[in-house]
């Protein structure tokens, strides 16, 4: 898709392209439907209960449901709120999450952009949504959003200084920030770059799930304490926008964490490279998307001080430590 954006639209190749936006928006959609879906049944699964059962077969009607049942709430906006600003603020973190998927290579030939900066857009365009998520908490002029904003800001921004950081080993490794260069790079090696970088591993995932707001880092919503955070005002179809954010977030997240430090769409083995690189990188994608969920009904949420203190105080110096040895090692060996 990529040899689109390489020369002038014609009619043909234009509608082609379209095309091709609709069916990832489609794949995307469908992800977050059933993911949803997949995630009540892993929880009830952990948890020794059956999840959704009885709407539609096997209950895989569920999430649509739910979804119909959000689109015809009615749409309350509080009489004191910034009603700009509260309209504007689930926008503002809703489509940040659909930008990024632009520079997503599934395989080598399915991907829309190839950019030269792939990895570093990723970063900058999902950076956004937290300034999506401080507007919303603070138009609502509720004092649970407040305090679920402010968290929200105070989180982002704490852990995507060691989340960015535990990338800058790989850059090195690969001396490119494209996505496809940096799978190329670990077929190369012969090796994902998670085995000789498996410290930066470690911390990109812990800062992920903190970026996701997934337990235990989910205290921006924290439903026992804030009822929902920055999303307690929230009604209806904007309230939707929210969860369908952190859900694409969840899609993007997985396919960095999949070409980065999994190979992408390699195969584990040469002798099984007759495989199809779709297959692989679906199954990858699929393993990191269940390994969120099952941390999910696992480990309890955090306190504030404890997410803090791990993050400036452990994840920081330890990317630090990881950036150092790799430049040592690279520059000697």
């Amino acid at each position: 898709m990529s040899q689109f954006l390489a020369q002038p639209l014609g009619w043909g190749t234009g509608l082609i392209f379209a095309l091709s936006a609709v069916v990832l928006l489609g794949v995307v959609l469908g992800f977050v439907t059933y993911a949803i879906y997949f995630e009540r049944k892993v929880v009830g699964w952990v948890q020794f209960r059956h999840g959704p059962t009885r709407t539609g077969p096997l209950g895989l009607l569920q999430t649509v449901a739910d979804v119909l049942k959000l689109l015809l709430k009615e749409d309350i906006i509080p009489a004191l709120a910034d009603k700009p600003l509260f309209v504007l603020a689930p926008l503002i973190a809703f489509v940040p999450s659909f930008a990024v998927l632009a520079t997503l290579p599934f395989t080598e030939s399915i991907h829309f952009a190839d950019l030269g900066i792939g990895l570093l857009y990723y970063i900058a365009v999902s950076g956004i949504t937290t300034l999506g998520s401080l507007c919303g908490a603070w138009a609502a002029n509720n004092k649970y959003s407040i305090i679920g904003g402010m968290r929200a800001a105070a989180q982002m921004i704490s852990y995507e200084i060691p989340l960015i950081m535990s990338l800058v080993g790989v850059i090195l490794m690969t001396g490119s920030l494209n996505l496809i260069d940096i799978v190329n790079k670990q077929a190369e090696m012969g090796m994902w770059f998670f085995i000789p970088q498996i410290l930066g591993f470690g911390i990109f995932i812990i800062a992920s799930l903190a970026e996701l707001s997934r337990t235990p880092f989910d205290i921006v919503e924290a439903e026992s304490e804030l009822v929902a955070g920055h999303m307690t005002e929230y009604s209806g179809f904007r309230y939707a926008f929210f969860m369908l954010a952190e859900y694409v977030y969840v899609f993007g997240m997985a396919s960095i964490t999949t070409l980065v430090f999994l190979g992408g769409w390699l195969p584990p083995f040469e002798f099984l490279g007759f495989i199809p690189g779709i297959v692989w990188f679906i199954l990858k994608f699929s393993f990191m998307v269940f390994f969120y969920m099952w941390l999910r009904a696992t480990f309890p949420r955090m306190r504030a001080d404890q997410l803090m203190q791990l993050g400036w105080k452990v994840l920081l110096p330890l990317s630090l430590v990881n950036i150092f040895v790799t430049a040592l090692l690279k520059e000697l060996l």
